[in-house]
């Protein structure tokens, strides 16, 4: 939740943020992109340190050091010191994403965590809605730097409670050596794949810098990719990138996430730009998406326990892709906003409750850690698409003309979702903790655990 809150509140402090410390505007893009590459490049390393040495302890690592950079940016005489403390809070961040979701996993059995799934949901989405209004009231009393300021307390809030709540010790995963090998060619390829996305609303799809890190991304993937065939002690294990409904949740978040974030900023630049709103307004624009969204994931998880998650995911994502092309007329305000929030709450709760309940016994960590990458690499490519196909370039009267496209652009990346939200499970989970679907204890890797061994009997 403070992750979320975050990153939704630096919007609205970044014009005075630039004004106060005489930077440009790629400086302050930068003070976005810094956390954004940080936290998408070490999210699955965290999620493994997480197994190895445990979650309680990665968390409270994680939330303590996020307190430390928020109080540093306060500080900070300029904006340099500014975008390497982002930087260091994007390492805090991605040490403390997995480590909720592994707890989660340990906490409760596979069949009981739609509802706790549906909560992290909704309180993700409060912090986001609050976010710009949390932002502006901030900024216009107390200036940008109360804005991280306010973290500090909230993180020390969280760490107290990590510290009074026990959960279950998992199995430890990690014999033998650290996978460093992987861990830095995952960096590497994610960095570049993030950074060359987050270039194309400046440079276009076709540019040199664009084609360039989507080049070095794809050359560092495939390259990953012969090390962890290779390797003794891989990164993503063979039980994980064997599990059908794990990997075809994290490329339903993908699309999703995508989708969602690219119509949220085509949108605000519509309200904004054309219709002449200012950031607060536009916040309160959004209030009815984020509210439905909110209200729709506890719904979501009772669903998902009676239907099963392949018939949510797939109500969910149609409902998606049409709340994206009716915004193209309403953007935000009426039917179009409510539809997209009750198909993308539907979408979270059944992808992220298939891949925390498939996860097998010792491996919550670095599910969750490849669940944080596709939800954090989502909005980066559905924005650059957005970009891509026209939103926001363009000024003057004319300046709405590429709304249309992006957003029938986008409805159409939704709708691709649709493939793998038909490979997610077909009725609710009644298998036991770490079982995966379709699958018998033979089909599941040499280096899996076993199905009913200590980390089992623990996550129950």
């Amino acid at each position: 939740m403070i992750v979320a809150l975050d990153g939704t509140v630096l919007v609205v402090a970044q014009p005075s943020m630039r004004r106060d410390l005489g930077a440009s505007v790629a400086q302050v893009q930068w003070t976005s992109t810094a956390y954004l590459l940080t936290v998408a490049a070490f999210l699955v390393v965290a999620g493994r340190l997480g197994d190895r040495y445990g979650h309680p302890r990665l968390a409270i690592t994680g939330v303590l050091g996020f307190a430390a950079a928020s109080a540093g940016i306060a500080l900070a005489p300029g904006v340099g010191w500014v975008i390497a403390l982002r930087a260091a809070q994007g390492f805090f961040g991605a040490l403390l994403q997995p480590a909720t979701l592994a707890l989660l996993r340990l906490a409760y059995p596979p069949d009981r965590l739609a509802a706790p799934v549906a909560v992290r949901t909704s309180a993700i989405g409060v912090a986001a809605a609050a976010g710009p209004l949390l932002g502006g009231l901030l900024v216009a009393h107390l200036g940008w730097r109360a804005v991280f300021v306010v973290n500090v307390p909230l993180a020390l809030a969280i760490a107290v409670l990590i510290l009074a709540v026990r959960v279950p010790e998992p199995e430890r995963t990690g014999a033998g050596r650290p996978p460093l090998g992987s861990a830095a060619l995952l960096v590497a390829a994610v960095a570049a794949l993030v950074h060359a996305l987050a270039g194309v609303p400046a440079y276009g799809w076709t540019a040199p810098p664009t084609l360039l890190g989507l080049g070095g991304a794809a050359g560092l993937g495939v390259l990953l990719v012969r090390w962890e065939r290779r390797a003794a002690h891989p990164l993503v294990p063979a039980a994980v990138a064997r599990s059908m409904p794990v990997m075809a949740s994290m490329a339903l978040l993908l699309t999703s996430s995508g989708a969602l974030s690219g119509a949220l900023f085509t949108a605000t630049f519509l309200l904004q730009d054309v219709r002449g709103l200012g950031a607060y307004d536009t916040a309160l624009r959004l209030l009815p998406l984020t509210a439905v969204m909110v209200a729709g994931a506890p719904l979501a998880g009772v669903a998902q326990r009676r239907f099963g998650a392949r018939r949510i995911a797939l109500a969910g994502t149609g409902l998606v892709a049409l709340g994206i092309a009716g915004l193209c007329t309403e953007a935000l305000t009426g039917a179009g906003g409510a539809v997209l929030g009750a198909g993308f709450a539907a979408v979270m709760v059944t992808a992220t409750g298939t891949v925390v309940g498939d996860a097998p016994p010792g491996y919550a960590g670095v599910i969750g850690g490849l669940k944080q990458t596709a939800t954090n690499a989502g909005p980066a490519f559905g924005i650059a698409l957005a970009a891509g196909s026209g939103a926001g370039t363009a000024a003057g009267a004319g300046a709405g003309a590429g709304v249309t496209p992006a957003l029938l652009a986008l409805a159409a990346l939704a709708a691709v979702g649709l493939l793998p939200a038909s490979l997610l499970p077909g009725r609710p989970r009644g298998a036991a903790a770490g079982d995966l679907v379709g699958e018998d204890a033979g089909q599941r890797g040499e280096r899996a655990p076993a199905a009913h061994g200590p980390a089992d009997r623990e996550g129950r």
